[in-house]
Parts: C-alpha cells; sequence; structure tokens
C-alpha cells in the first residue's frame, strides 16, 4: 500500500525498488537508494528540516528506519566523514558512521554545495544502509502516529525481484525486538578516551552513544572530558587529576535495560559529583534513583519541540527519544520536575535540591537544531567550578 506517485527532481531515477514493510502488514512501494539490501528495524519519524548528516549519525537512532517529514533529502551532498576539527572529533557528523538501519523519505536531489564529499545515495551505499523513496511519507507518519511505533523491514533490490509481504513477515519475525537489542554496547566506546590539555577540571562522561556535538560543547568551555564506556566504574581520578563532575548523555534503546549504567550511577561516590543528564541521561538518572521510565506512542523526534520550564522560560530544542520518565515515580528519589512538554505534558527537565544534578531531555547542544538551550552547559559548568572550589 502506499502512494508511487513521484515528485522527484532527481534527473538520474535509481533503477532499484524499494518496499517498507510494517509488522500490522502495511505495505508501502517506492524507488530504492543507498545500499540493495534488507533491514529491519523500529520505524520512527522526525519533523527536522535540515541537518541529516549529523541526525543519520546520531547514535539514539541505532537500530531504527528513519523517516523524514520534510519532503526532499540529499540537496547539500553529505560532507566529509574525514574532516576532523580542532579537538581531533568529527567535524560536521555525530559520529563517524551512519547509524540508522534504513532511511525512507519523499523524495531526494542532485546535490549542490561547496562543501559536498558525495552525495547521499553514494554514502549510504558505502555505509551499507537501504533507502526508500517515492513513498507518501505524509501517510507513513499519520499512520505510525495513529498505532503509534511500529517494527518493519526495508527492502532494497531490482524491481523484477520485490519479495513478498509473507517473505518480508517471516524476516520481522525473525529480528530481535528494538528493546531486547544490545544496541548501547555496539556504540559505546571499547575502552576510556581522554579529551584535553591537561588544563580546566575533568568530567566523566558515560558513553551510552554520545553525540559528537556533546563532547564539543564541554572542550569548547575549557573542560577535559574524560569518555567511559557505558559500564565502566566513574573514577574518582584520573591520570593524578580529580574527576569533578559527570555527564551521561544520549542513546539508543530502553534505559530500563542498562542494568550496569544504572548501578554505577547509584554508587556513593559517583552519586557525589555534580551531574548533567542529557536525553537518555535524563532517563538513566531517574532509574538510579529509584523513578520508572515508560515507553511513548511515537516518541520526539525532530527539532522544533518546545521546552517549558518554571521560570516562565519556553525554548524550541531538537529532540530525539522513545522513552520518558514517570513524574508520578519522584516522589522518593530526591529528584523534581524542572521542564515539561506542553503538547503532551511529559517530565523534560530534572533537577535536585541540593543544586547537584540538572537534566534535560532534549539536546542543548542542538546540531542539528536550535542551540538557546545551551546555558544548560554553562549551569552545569558553574556546578563543577563549585566543586573544584570546595
Amino acid at each position: 500500500m502506499g502512494s508511487n506517485r513521484d515528485v522527484s527532481p532527481d534527473p538520474a531515477p535509481s533503477e532499484l525498488a524499494g518496499t517498507l514493510y510494517l509488522e500490522d502488514g502495511t505495505r508501502f512501494e517506492g524507488r530504492g537508494f543507498g545500499r540493495a539490501t534488507s533491514h529491519a528495524g523500529e520505524v520512527v519519524f522526525t519533523t527536522g528540516m535540515v541537518g541529516y548528516p549529523e541526525t543519520l549519525t546520531d547514535p539514539s537512532y541505532r537500530g531504527q528506519i528513519l523517516t523524514f517529514t520534510f519532503p526532499l533529502l540529499g540537496n547539500y551532498g553529505v560532507p566529509s566523514p574525514d574532516a576532523r576539527d580542532a579537538f581531533g572529533l568529527p567535524e560536521f557528523l555525530e559520529n563517524p558512521h551512519v547509524q540508522v538501519r534504513g532511511v525512507v523519505v519523499r523524495s531526494t536531489t542532485r546535490p549542490n554545495h561547496w562543501q559536498k564529499d558525495r552525495s547521499l545515495e553514494r554514502w549510504l551505499d558505502e555505509e551499507g544502509v537501504p533507502g526508500i523513496s517515492g513513498i507518501d511519507t505524509r501517510r507513513l507518519t499519520q499512520h505510525i502516529r495513529a498505532h503509534g511505533v511500529l517494527r518493519g523491514v526495508l527492502d532494497v533490490g531490482p524491481p523484477d525481484a520485490r519479495p513478498s509481504s509473507e517473505e518480508l513477515a517471516r524476516r520481522l519475525a525473525q529480528a530481535p525486538a528494538y528493546a531486547d537489542e544490545p544496541l548501547v554496547s555496539e556504540v559505546s566506546v571499547p575502552e576510556p578516551v581522554f579529551y584535553g590539555a591537561g588544563e580546566g577540571p575533568i568530567v566523566a562522561l558515560l558513553d551510552c552513544g554520545i553525540k559528537t556535538s556533546i563532547v564539543r560543547a564541554l572542550l569548547v568551555r575549557g573542560i577535559s572530558v574524560l569518555r567511559l564506556p557505558y559500564d565502566h566504574e566513574v573514577p574518582e581520578r584520573w591520570n593524578g587529576r580529580p574527576v569533578s563532575g559527570l555527564l551521561v548523555g544520549n542513546g539508543p534503546g530502553d534505559p530500563a535495560k542498562l542494568g550496569a549504567t544504572i548501578e554505577e550511577l547509584n554508587r556513593s561516590s559517583t552519586r557525589a559529583l555534580p551531574t548533567l543528564g542529557i536525553c537518555l541521561g535524563l532517563q538513566l538518572l531517574a532509574l538510579s534513583r529509584g523513578g520508572t521510565t515508560f515507553k511513548l506512542k511515537f516518541g520526539h523526534r525532530g527539532q522544533n519541540k518546545t521546552v517549558c520550564f518554571p521560570e516562565g522560560r519556553a525554548m524550541i530544542v531538537s529532540e530525539n527519544h522513545g522513552y520518558a520518565v514517570d513524574p508520578a515515580s519522584l516522589a522518593a528519589t530526591g529528584l523534581e520536575a524542572w521542564a515539561s512538554n506542553p503538547d503532551d505534558g511529559t517530565l523534560e527537565g530534572l533537577r535536585d535540591a541540593h543544586g547537584r544534578v540538572l537534566a534535560l531531555q532534549g539536546h542543548p547542544e542542538g546540531h542539528p537544531g536550535p542551540q538557546e538551550a545551551g546555558f544548560v552547559f554553562d549551569r552545569f559548568l558553574e556546578m563543577v567550578r563549585s566543586e573544584v572550589d570546595r
């Protein structure tokens, strides 16, 4: 099912066919691009209008087939994945590799930009990721909003070899459920990595799939960063220098499945550190103190999400999450609600009464998206500086 009408301005249509099959039996047919292969995953959508290279490399999308509601993708191509900033981090991407299982878009176009290193189609092919274009993405998005997030299979191959719905249903049944996959272990660093020149306080970062821009946001503020595997113990000192703060960032999957991380966040020496949680990090902090989380119907993904703060401020932030903290579970956690989403009332921020914990569900670093919530990093830096001066 789904529209086959194609309004793509691409003068060289792909010779591949694409099929997206959802677990409820809904089927969309279109053109295939990227790698000719078949991947299963959780089908989600993002409302972001810009920044598809950053979005596609965001580790929070690991295990998902991503639908773009913006109708045109690829117009400025892909910048060089090898470009590095002054800290040795990927300059234009959130991870060196594409993290999504598949890409769904209304149409693609020939790229034209001075920083273009390659086309979107070539990039996805090199990264082994299938894509489908020419389908009615509005109908698909409405379907997800009505029925909730659905598992699916995206198949790209020759037009005369489209798999049957029965075959796609079989592949989907054999694929693991999203919540059961070890996604965080796939995107976390395997061993500690230190960034910094030996000056400035050290902040430990538990890497559950951190975006490059979050690491950079600390480094540009004069913070040294000790990037640790998600299940690593947070040390009190590193190379003779004290660790003065902790950041728990974004990542994929069900937060309740990260038992080792939750246990580490509940350890007394770790809990004594000034702590910032972002996205998945907010959920993990709540879980470590006895809170609970739940899966959202279709999640919050895009760059135009409103967050309301108790000071009377409302900000637009970039978001990418499929789980949320239950506010009713906070009573015995020592944490309090700090921000909320005016659209559905879900929790968007946490803090404690002692000024030691601050957490935001959205992304203060943006990239892609607005960066007006960057003050969260500045408040965290104040907390860390206070710890150093104690």
